[in-house]
Parts: structure tokens; C-alpha cells; sequence
């Protein structure tokens, strides 16, 4: 962003969270004098009435004169767009910038709404690549949609945004924002940061609360200085015997001249000028016709791209073997896992057979990580391997909650960097298997999509199948390395399980001992003695403890006694040279290499490498059952 804003004048639109923007401005204030201008999508300022007419069941009455969008918090927050509401503060720096500013806000985008005509011509208007996928994006939604008001909840939000901003900068003399596509006027403008009474400090403004000077040198009874909307069900924005909260954290109120800044605002989208045309708004016929133009088309699509590439799946034939003990393996989907995961494949079948994995999505990595399951299954030969997506909350948290999954670092192996497999995953073959949208009225969904055999099973659906195609004296071995709300949530739905589950072995917890050894939770410093796994769901960690299950942990203890990197990679160079082990060799040299080189991944030696090539479970399941695995010959049993 400096390289680009400093080499002269330059125009920013923020279609998102304006994080980054406004720490760029704050930290290079003598930067902002090369940006022009700045197109916001984003805020509601005198928006309402979006709701249908003839609608009873798909909007709550007061919903539809809110000027906000929070779905899930209009008895909180009645007042924010998602836009501004990620970082109110960050959008107060923007808007205060002094830096000239058109706002695109929920007034004008809700009356451009997606409808049936405009979905018609889109379907049959498919002339370059990105036409067929933005359509193909936009079909995924409109037939996964929950209800059937698709047409009356889906707006031309961001592309709206670009086509108004466009259109004024063509003309570059225009400064009362005249355009082809919605109609302006100019508003004094504020966004809402905090909630009075100011200056009353309850522990919900990190600006001020515990600091004897504010953060930023804020004025201690400003506008910031307020209560802080501390999440969607904060008590204090609720009112007693009202649907409609009273927190405003987000909000682009319309102020007076003194408190606000003059900003150039799109009211409403403007009609088509062909009224004989189905499309009922003018920025419709131009989209579609854009999109469409062969000047500056795509060049390739996937099939292009690679011209070798089939979706073939393999599956293994194993009618002649004796195959060995059922496993179902859990996992989070940190590198650590991804390495356990490339060993148990190479396990001979007749000592263990993977039947299903189930994936933890409140873990190391996103649920979307499981694609990445799907394309190491795909190297090894196992398409045949069920791949059930689990929660991605706690037991007991809310479902737009992030109570301890918030531990996770955005980097330092976690997150961004276990998604992507610290940027590796792209090497890997791709599979056919992806996660897919699809919806099934089989599994409860109002309707069939296009392709209702792809829809991406659950954990608890893997589960049920692995179970129903047990031999009569089979029992299950599940193997986990990450938070166990997969298990738990198995002992609490299946009522079976116990009889069906022979062995669990967990890798996680941490027990104390004399040598009084810290946990692994490096993020959270008040809390010293906790390890990962368990600390990401504890409810759920208790409730696998207290069952009749019989249990082998793979503690702390015993995952620091894992080889280290230097040892790990040297066995694997001296390794034949399968695609799995130039992996795994490229994999733990980046690990490496950043372990060396920036203090962020410093503990990864422990927290990746401990559920790297697991030889614990292999000697594991010589010991037995309710065990903890490893001794420390000079603190005695850790147990």
C-alpha cells in the first residue's frame, strides 16, 4: 500500500473492514496527500423498508425500519452495517481523514436487490469466464438460500459500489457525483465508536479501561470513551421489554456540521432509462454487459489451464486382504495433523483401517481446510475415505461465538498458515472430492441443488455410516489431535458409542508434576498450564474424561520428547523419494526455516511437531487402555 499510494495519486475503495486503510493512515499520515478520493460500500444512514411488502415470516416487523443489517443482533444493535461494525474506530480514522469520501451506503444497495428478471438474463448472458463463474457464484447462493425470499435478501452490494465509482470517475470534473447509476446528495457524517454515558469506564473500551492515559491520546469524555459493544449478545444493549437494542457501535449517523465530515452519499439506485427492458434497474444491463465484453476477458478456466487434468477418483480394491483394526482419526487440520494423517496412509492395511476422518473446525485451521484433506487423500490413492466436517464452536459457546478459538494465532502456524499449509497446499495433486454448497432435502434442506451428491457430509453422518458398516464384532479405534468436540458430541448423540469405540487415544492435556512444566497455550499468558487441544473445547474434553470410554493420552510431556526438526529431516532425506515424503521433506524445511528465523514460530518444535509422524499411537496400542503415555525419568510418572 505505501509503494503504491506514494507513487502518486491514487483512489481507494473499501468494500470490507477498513482496518487496514486506517492503520496505513495513522502510521503514514504523510502519505495521505497522494489519495484522491475514497468509495466506501458500507453503513446505513437513513435506510429502512427492506423488507417485502407481503412478507409475514421472513423478517422480524421492527427489522424493517432498522438502518442496519445485523442479521443475528438486532435486539443489540439495531443501527450497524457488517462493513463499518467490524472496526467502528477504524472507520471513524477514514471517515475523519479529511480525505474526500463517497459512501455507498445500505440505503442505496437495498434498493438494487437481485431479482428474478435480472437472475434470467444473468443465466443466459455467459460469454467470457467471468461471466460463468460469477454466475455459477451467485446460482451456489440463490440455491442454497434458507428460505425462498433469495430475491428480496441478496443485494448488488460491492459490484453496485464499483459501477457508481466508476461512473463518477469517469468524469473528472464531476463534483456533485453525477452518474449513470444512483442518485447522490452530500450528508455530515459520523460513525459511532462507543455508546453513552462517556466517561464511564465498565471494562468493555480497550481505549481506556486500565490505562492511565488512553490509548492514542483519545479525550477521556469524547465520543470513544464510551461502552463498547463487547459481542452480538452484550446485556447492556439490550432494553427490557423491547425487540430493538440500543448500542450504535457502527453506525454512519447523520450529525450536525461540527460533529461530522461532508461526504457524497448514493440514496437509491436509479431505474433503467429502457423501460421496455426486464431489467429494472440501469446498473443491471450495464453489469451484465461488462462482464460480457471479450476486451480484457479471462484467458483460461481450469480445464484450459491444465488440458491433462480428469477427475478421476481411486479407489483401492482391498477384496483379498485381511484388513485391520477400524480406525476413525479426528483431526484439526494443523501441519502437525496433515504429517499424523500422510503416516497412517502408509500404514499397511492389515495393521490399520482408516475408515473415516472427522475434522474439528474449531481448531488450528478453517473448516474450508478440508479440501486440502480431500487432496492428500487423492496423493495416497484413498478417495474411498469418508471426510466428516465437524463444529466450529465449543460445547457450551455461542454460535457466533469465538470464546477459545480466538487462542488460535491468525499466523505463527495458525489459521492463515495451516490453511494454506504455510503456502504449500497448492503443490499438493487436486482431488475431485472439494466442499461444496450443495444442499439435499435428504439431510433436511429445503431443496435439492444441481448436484445433491456432492454435498459435504457431516461429522456426525461419517460417523453413523462408519458405524452401520461395522462387521458384528468389529469395535472402532479413534484416534484424536485436536479439541474433542467431535468425541463428545459423538457420546452425547450416539447412544452406542461406547459399545462400538475400543480404544480412544488422545493427544493433548497436560498433567503437572513436580517438574512444574508450562502448558502449550502461548497465546493467552494467564493461563500457564493448559495445553491446546484441551483448552479449545475443555467442556468437551470433560465430558470424554468422565465417560466409561477407555482412554490413552499422549500428554505434553510425551510430545516433547518427539525427535527435533534437524533429526526429522535428516531421516526423511536419506527417505525414498515417494510424493508423500517430498512433502513432508518440503513441509517441516519451511517449518524449519521459520522456527530459525522469526520469533513468532518458535514454539513450533512443540506445538506441530508433537502430532508429526506419530510414533505414540503406534506404541500406544501395545499399552493399555486408560494410560498416559510417557515417563520422565526424573520427575517420576506423569500421570
Amino acid at each position: 500500500m505505501i509503494d503504491t499510494i506514494s507513487a502518486g495519486p491514487t483512489t481507494v475503495f473499501l468494500i470490507g473492514s477498513h482496518t487496514n486503510f486506517a492503520l496505513f493512515l495513522m502510521t503514514n499520515p504523510h502519505l495521505k496527500k497522494y489519495i484522491q478520493h475514497i468509495y466506501i460500500m458500507g453503513g446505513g444512514v437513513r435506510s429502512k423498508d427492506r423488507c417485502p411488502n407481503n412478507s409475514s415470516t421472513s423478517c422480524i416487523p421492527q427489522q424493517c425500519a432498522d438502518c442496519g443489517n445485523l442479521v443475528d443482533a438486532y435486539a443489540s444493535n439495531p443501527y450497524a452495517e457488517f462493513n463499518i461494525f467490524e472496526d467502528p474506530f477504524a472507520a471513524y480514522q477514514v471517515f475523519h481523514s479529511g480525505i474526500p469520501i463517497t459512501l455507498v451506503p445500505l440505503d442505496a444497495t437495498n434498493t438494487i436487490p437481485i431479482n428474478e428478471q435480472f437472475f434470467m438474463a444473468f443465466e443466459q448472458q455467459q460469454d467470457t469466464y467471468e461471466a460463468q463463474y460469477c454466475f455459477q457464484s451467485l446460482k451456489s447462493i440463490h440455491d442454497t438460500h434458507s428460505d425462498n425470499q433469495f430475491y428480496m435478501n441478496f443485494y448488488m452490494w460491492d459490484s453496485f459500489t464499483a459501477g457508481v465509482a466508476v461512473s463518477i470517475m469517469r468524469n473528472a470534473d464531476n463534483f456533485n457525483g453525477e452518474n449513470e447509476f444512483a442518485e447522490m446528495e452530500y450528508l455530515n457524517l459520523t460513525v459511532v465508536t462507543s455508546n453513552k454515558p462517556y466517561g464511564i469506564y465498565d471494562g468493555s473500551n480497550p481505549f481506556f479501561d486500565g490505562r492511565a492515559i488512553p490509548k492514542f491520546s483519545l479525550q477521556k469524555d469524547g465520543v470513544h470513551s464510551g461502552h463498547v459493544q463487547t459481542g452480538l449478545q452484550d446485556p447492556f444493549c439490550f432494553v427490557p421489554g423491547s425487540n430493538k437494542g440500543k448500542c450504535k457501535d457502527g453506525y454512519t449517523k447523520e450529525v450536525t456540521v461540527s460533529e461530522g465530515v461532508r461526504v457524497l452519499v448514493a440514496k437509491k439506485a436509479k431505474p433503467n432509462q429502457d423501460v421496455q427492458s426486464p431489467l429494472n434497474r440501469e446498473f443491471f444491463k450495464c453489469f451484465l454487459d461488462v462482464l460480457n465484453l471479450p476486451q480484457q476477458s479471462g484467458r483460461f478456466n481450469i480445464s484450459r489451464q491444465f488440458p491433462y487434468y480428469r477427475e478421476t477418483l481411486y479407489m483401492p480394491d482391498f477384496t483379498n486382504r485381511s484388513l485391520g483394526k477400524p480406525v476413525v482419526f479426528d483431526m484439526d487440520m494443523s501441519a502437525g495433523d496433515f504429517l499424523a494423517l500422510t503416516y497412517l496412509l502408509k500404514v499397511p492395511v492389515e495393521i490399520i483401517d482408516l475408515k473415516g476422518i472427522l475434522v474439528s473446525g474449531n481448531g488450528w485451521a478453517n473448516a474450508a481446510t478440508v479440501d486440502v484433506i480431500y487432496d492428500v487423500l487423492h496423493m495416497m490413492g484413498r478417495d474411498d475415505i469418508l471426510v466428516g466436517l465437524g463444529n466450529i464452536n465449543a460445547l457450551g459457546t455461542p454460535s457466533l461465538g469465538c470464546k477459545y478459538v480466538n487462542a488460535i494465532p491468525l499466523g505463527s502456524g495458525g489459521l492463515l498458515d495451516s490453511d494454506t499449509l504455510y503456502g504449500l497446499a497448492r503443490t499438493l495433486p487436486r482431488s475431485p472430492r472439494r466442499y461444496t454448497a450443495d444442499k439435499s432435502v435428504k439431510f433436511g434442506a429445503p431443496r435439492n441443488t444441481d448436484h445433491p451428491e456432492l454435498r459435504q457430509p457431516l461429522a456426525m453422518e461419517v460417523w453413523q455410516s462408519i458405524t452401520r458398516a461395522l462387521n458384528p464384532n468389529d469395535k472402532i479405534m479413534v484416534l484424536t489431535n485436536g479439541p474433542l468436540t467431535n468425541l463428545a458430541n459423538i457420546i452425547l448423540s450416539d447412544k452406542n458409542a461406547s459399545s462400538v469405540i475400543q480404544n480412544v487415544y488422545v493427544v493433548g492435556g497436560h498433567i503437572l508434576d513436580e517438574c512444574d512444566e508450562k502448558g502449550s497455550v502461548f497465546t493467552v499468558p494467564s493461563n500457564k498450564y493448559a495445553e491446546f487441544n484441551m483448552f479449545l473445547d475443555p467442556v468437551a474434553a470433560k465430558k470424554v474424561i468422565e465417560s466409561d470410554l477407555p482412554i490413552t493420552f499422549i500428554p505434553l510431556s510425551a510430545q516433547r520428547k518427539v525427535s527435533s526438526f534437524e533429526s526429522i529431516l535428516k531421516h526423511l532425506k536419506l527417505a525414498g523419494k515417494t510424493p508423500e515424503a517430498l512433502f513432508a521433506y518440503h513441509l517441516l524445511s519451511l517449518m524449519q526455516e521459520l522456527q530459525q528465523q522469526h520469533q513468532a514460530y518458535h514454539h513450533m518444535v512443540i506445538e506441530n511437531l508433537s502430532t508429526s509422524p506419530n510414533i505414540h499411537w503406534m506404541q500406544a496400542f501395545q499399552t493399555h487402555s486408560g494410560h498416559i503415555f510417557g515417563r520422565n525419568p526424573w520427575c517420576g510418572f506423569l500421570g
